[in-house]
């Protein structure tokens, strides 16, 4: 059990504070409730961009990274389709020094041309080298392939790199100003920390800075798919490649839980389905794994399939939907739901041992409505039943639902 006291700023600011006496340490987690999906389509990548220019200085800060380290701590980012997420790790008694640095950076940022023009650069070099590797554009293509509607069709790092090329200081202003506010984000503690002291300290900080206006997000949703979409992609790459999607419900859903334990059955551990079936028992892959994206809104049951070279996409097909097919048709047996179920249920309990993992899912799960589902999660996935397995599998893992990206070596 996760214990924590949430509290409210009148700025409209969630804070999130829990106490861990094992550590020495605490860290300092801000969300921003936005993500790619949250882009204009013209003007994708800001999202991703935002990551890089949070570090770039604030209102009174020139340099972020040198006062954490001087305090003895480490910070880091991530951006994903829905949300931003800053971290930084300190002594206890240095919280106020990430308090200082992540409350300025909400305030304002320090635009100006320069900051701007070499975060740019960097953005667009990681672009231009993340998709000039074999398969690197498979999440571009993948994306598209999808979605139709949904903003979820273009990956984080953005449509086209010409979208961060051609973005004015105007137009990241106007970004900042919409999202990167107080009622748009969650402040969570964790670590060793005293409740009341720490909550002065994050009025003292962050009490002062105004509020926005939180955008209202309208996004226009996918249409239900009804007939098997297929892309097949000549590239320079060693061997075929396969990835098939599938359609899937949002996060909050309580089916998410159910395609969560397929995707394990799966391919967790060399016990699992996909590897004694296919890759120990046949010359066709080379690996083979699933996966979900776990997005807020309606995402994707992904299979990935390393092809041998001695064998051919179609034969790969038709194998991984005979594995499909078998939970489509076949309730799973107690032994193996069990199995599977105590499997993650001992990785969430080991991530609990991290005070960062515990303040990152802290914000994800108020972001999700409520903090307190971080303590019920293993109790959904303990209700799934092999009937739940067999009714999802019979419901969206069918060629009707699927969207398969097909890589091809050139041709010599």
């Amino acid at each position: 059990m996760i214990e924590f006291k949430k509290y409210t700023l009148k700025n409209g600011l969630r804070v999130l504070l829990h106490q861990d006496k094992s550590s020495p340490l605490a860290v300092v987690n801000v969300l921003y409730d936005v993500g790619s999906r949250d882009e204009d389509p013209n003007r994708t990548g800001f999202a991703h961009l935002f990551e890089h220019l949070m570090f770039g200085g604030s209102l009174h800060i020139d340099d972020f990274d040198t006062p954490i380290q001087n305090a003895g701590g480490d910070n880091n980012a991530f951006t994903n389709s829905d949300v931003t997420n800053f971290y930084n790790t300190v002594p206890k008694a240095n919280i106020e020094t990430a308090l200082w640095l992540e409350s300025d950076r909400m305030l304002q940022l320090n635009f100006n041309q320069h900051m701007l023009d070499v975060q740019k650069k960097v953005v667009v070099e990681e672009f231009k080298e993340s998709i000039n590797v074999p398969y690197g554009d498979m999440w571009h293509e993948l994306s598209k392939l999808c979605y139709k509607k949904h903003p979820y069709q273009w990956p984080t790092i953005g449509k086209d790199f010409g979208h961060i090329e051609q973005a004015a200081l105007s137009d990241v202003e106007h970004f900042f100003n919409k999202h990167y506010h107080p009622n748009n984000a969650i402040l969570c503690i964790s670590g060793n920390i005293e409740y009341e002291e720490t909550f002065e300290k994050v009025q003292k900080w962050f009490g002062p800075i105004p509020p926005g206006i939180v955008p209202a997000r309208n996004l226009p949703q996918e249409v239900k798919q009804d007939k098997k979409r297929q892309l097949i992609k000549q590239s320079m790459v060693p061997r075929e490649n396969l990835n098939i999607a599938y359609h899937m419900v949002d996060r909050a859903h309580p089916d998410y839980y159910v395609f969560d334990l397929i995707s394990d059955l799966l391919s967790l551990g060399r016990s699992s389905r996909l590897y004694k079936n296919l890759v120990k028992t046949s010359d066709v892959f080379n690996s083979l794994g699933a996966y979900i994206s776990g997005s807020m809104d309606p995402g994707l049951f992904i299979i990935d399939a390393k092809i041998s070279l001695s064998a051919h996409y179609g034969e790969a097909i038709e194998k991984i939907d005979g594995e499909l097919n078998k939970i489509r048709t076949e309730l799973v047996s107690d032994y193996e739901l069990v199995k599977i179920k105590n499997k993650i249920i001992s990785v969430l309990e080991f991530s609990e041992v991290s005070i960062l993992n515990k303040a990152i899912n802290l914000s994800h799960f108020e972001l999700l409505g409520n903090a307190d589902l971080i303590n019920e999660q293993s109790k959904f996935y303990e209700a799934v039943t092999a009937e739940d397995i067999k009714r999802v599998a019979e419901n969206y893992l069918v060629e009707s639902n699927s969207n398969v990206l097909i890589y091809l070596p050139n041709a010599n």
